[in-house]
């Protein structure tokens, strides 16, 4: 039971940083601002979202071809990512509902999803 959890929960991790990343390619303005650091359209965003469609597509296939352990490597390097952007949302004025309430527990997520692969 601990195993499909950990798969399912890592699968949902990394399907949902795919359409975040869709989401900045597609409507950069408004996945800026629920980023929480407001901005126009510009390479930065599409950057962004190429890196996080890419993440999703790297554990989904650590995931299915390697399995749990590299998967579970992976979260946790990959945890450092909404780390940093809660230090980025804080510099650059936003709020701390969102600095914290997104992406700090983004990163409190990932780590569990890495602690149950692991056990898995």
């Amino acid at each position: 039971m601990l195993t499909g959890f950990a798969y399912g929960l890592a699968v949902v991790l990394d399907v949902f940083i795919m359409f975040i990343g869709a989401r900045f390619l597609l409507q950069p303005e408004q996945a800026a601002a629920a980023y929480g650091v407001p901005s126009p359209p510009s390479a930065y965003l599409t950057v962004k979202g190429i890196r996080d469609v890419s993440y999703g597509v790297i554990g989904l296939c650590l995931l299915f071809f390697v399995g749990t352990t590299a998967e579970a490597w992976f979260m946790l390097a990959v945890a450092l990512v909404p780390l940093g952007d809660t230090v980025n949302v804080l510099r650059n004025g936003g709020t701390r509902a969102v600095a914290f309430g997104i992406h700090f527990a983004t990163a409190a997520i990932v780590l569990i999803s890495a602690a149950l692969l692991f056990a898995a």
